[in-house]
This record gives structure tokens, C-alpha cells and sequence, in this order.
């Protein structure tokens, strides 16, 4: 099975524990994410986002530069919300 072929299959629950993971910094059981599978976990969920088309203002990383209120200042001084993993 290639990688593509892997994302393609993974299951939504698996790709919500797998951002969870990264968030967290641990798996479900306990253990430390170390930072090569925090590496390898990253690029997995991007590439599910971009082969499952999810919308780009749901996808982790996502900075909504229109959005009022509430965030970090960006370049312009307006107001940014960057949307980190939820």
C-alpha cells in the first residue's frame, strides 16, 4: 500500500486522534508523541485535508485574516484568528 493510497483510507476518527496527538503531545494511552511521529503525524493530517478536500477554513494551520476580534494582530494591524488544531 503506498502513502496516498493510506490516506486515502484512513479513517475520520483516526484523523482526529491523530490531531489530537499533535495538540496534546501524547496518544490517547498516555505516552509522549515524540518529535519525529509529531513530524510524521503533521504531514499526515495535511495531506488527508488536501486529498479529502476539507474546507481550507477548517484545516489546521488555517489563519482567517477577515475575521474581527479576539486574535493576534497581523501584518496590516488588522485582526487576525489563526486556527491552530480544533
Amino acid at each position: 500500500m503506498t502513502y496516498d493510497e493510506l490516506i486515502e483510507r484512513l479513517d475520520p476518527a483516526v484523523y482526529q486522534s491523530l490531531k489530537l496527538a499533535i495538540e496534546l503531545g501524547k496518544w490517547p494511552d498516555g505516552r509522549k508523541v515524540s518529535d519525529e511521529q509529531r513530524s510524521t503525524c503533521m504531514e499526515a493530517v495535511l495531506y488527508y485535508e488536501t486529498k479529502h478536500n476539507i474546507p481550507e477554513s477548517e484545516r489546521v494551520g488555517y489563519i482567517d485574516r477577515n475575521k474581527s476580534g479576539g486574535g493576534a494582530q497581523g501584518p496590516d494591524d488588522e485582526t487576525s484568528t489563526i486556527r491552530i488544531l480544533n
